[in-house]
């Protein structure tokens, strides 16, 4: 990452970890594809509706992975394999322990936060039985998360991918088993899901421990170190408070989405898991941005950080718009696997056509976030983000959605690009600020 053609290494990491990132969401796909086509609109309604609050109580731990990527990449670009090795084992450490409290937490509120989210009636049962369940796989979510985090900043991005490829192959076959043979409902779609990623955390686990030199995990030498923990905190803890509110804000959205019934809820579902593929293709480059940069950091080559900065920037874009206009014009067929109900298809479209057809704008703010990350700042995209994306979003749910005529379910969408865009901008001004500052230090300019 330290040397060499930026954009052939950048596409090189980032291929394998959106094949990584697909076959995750692949895990929640095959769950809605499977309930929406034997099990019934009602199922899918369930388990599509959970995705928003999933993300809003994971996000805080998944941003601490981020803060692993982060501490990973700088130790190891600068060579210091005894803070590696502490930085590993912390990190494993502290994914247990998040997983263990999402478990617990999860299971216990499951009910009530589906009640606050104003979820339909006809579906808060089925989707209550299924987050409860889903959660039973956090701790192994939470190691592989970690665990991936630490195998990519020191480049490495295949064996996650093939880790992943050997429990989605699972996933599937177990979906099909427990939904059409077992008859298991949501049930069965949430204990194949919970199988499969026990199957990929053990498989990064077992990895690390076959590794050599700093990265290697020896399980009996598991403990939190003190100085590498409140590093990973304040480098993770900003990004996971940023990806919660952005949660928060998406959760506000679903339960303006809910009011207009379950035909709506599980149209948008749809549209939604499709438009995950998209936003994991973009995500790819903005989490290659993050390891490129912090690796560069690491190693003192701040003069390569803005051309990582404009490959990143450049690589999102063009899957922004190609992916995401072609799941407006392929959206019949695409969002026809979810459902055969033409009014859910029809439901989809409509978020289609306004929120993959702007999704470039994700990917280009997503990217802006992870340069200002790899470079040391956290804090300060956290506020923006906050301000600009989540911020704006509920401001517009208050105020635009509620008078009359644009109380409607395309006003919701439209709350998307418009926060992309001003948050986009507002990146731009802190990361020229944040260089500046770099430069000043008596480092060499970037160019």
């Amino acid at each position: 990452m330290c040397s060499g053609s930026i954009m052939k290494k950048m596409l090189m990491f980032a291929i394998p970890l959106v094949c990584s990132s697909v076959l995750q969401l692949l895990f929640n796909a095959a769950d809605i594809v499977v309930v929406g086509r034997f099990a019934g609109d009602n199922s899918l309604a369930a388990v599509g509706s959970n995705s928003a609050l999933i993300n809003l109580l994971t996000n805080l731990f998944i941003g601490l992975s981020v803060g692993v990527n982060v501490l990973t990449g700088l130790c190891y670009g600068a060579k210091q394999e005894e803070d590696l090795t502490e930085t590993v084992h912390t990190a494993m450490l502290l994914s247990i322990f998040s997983g263990l409290f999402l478990l617990v937490g999860g299971i216990f509120s499951a009910h009530v936060l589906l009640e606050w989210m104003q979820a339909p009636e006809e579906v808060i049962g089925l989707a209550t039985l299924y987050l409860r369940i889903y959660f039973v796989g956090m701790p192994a979510v939470m190691i592989y998360n970690f665990g991936s985090a630490i195998l990519r900043a020191v480049g490495d991005t295949r064996r996650p991918l093939f880790y992943l490829t050997a429990a989605g192959v699972i996933n599937v076959i177990l979906n099909l088993f427990f939904v059409i043979i077992c008859r298991l409902d949501v049930a069965g779609v949430a204990l194949a899901t919970v199988i499969s990623e026990t199957v990929s955390g053990g498989l990064v686990f077992w990895c690390l421990t076959k590794e050599k030199g700093g990265i290697q995990l020896i399980p009996s030498k598991l403990h939190i170190y003190k100085d590498k923990l409140m590093k990973i905190l304040r480098i993770g803890l900003p990004a996971g408070f940023q990806g919660m509110v952005f949660s928060l804000s998406n959760v506000l959205i679903q339960s303006s989405v809910n009011i207009f019934g379950a035909t709506i809820v599980a149209g948008n579902s749809a549209a939604a898991n499709i438009e995950g593929f998209v936003y994991v293709s973009m995500n790819a480059f903005h989490q290659a941005t993050v390891s490129f940069t912090s690796q560069n950091m690491g190693a003192g080559k701040h003069e390569r950080i803005n051309r990582i900065l404009l490959y990143g920037e450049i690589c999102a874009i063009v899957a922004g718009v190609v992916l995401g206009n072609a799941c407006v014009i392929f959206g019949n067929s695409l969002l026809g696997v979810y459902s055969s109900s033409p009014e859910v298809i029809q439901a989809g479209l409509v978020r289609l056509r306004v929120v993959a057809a702007a999704y470039a704008l994700c990917g280009m703010m997503d990217v802006m976030v992870g340069s200002l990350r790899g470079i040391g700042y956290s804090i300060m995209p956290m506020i923006v983000s906050t301000i600009g994306a989540c911020g704006l979003r509920i401001l517009w749910l208050a105020t635009i959605f509620q008078i009359p005529e644009f109380h409607n379910v395309q006003m919701v969408y439209y709350s998307y690009p418009v926060t992309w865009i001003v948050t986009f901008i507002a990146h731009v001004i802190c990361f020229i600020w944040a260089r500046r500052r770099i430069s000043k230090r008596a480092l060499p300019a970037a160019v």
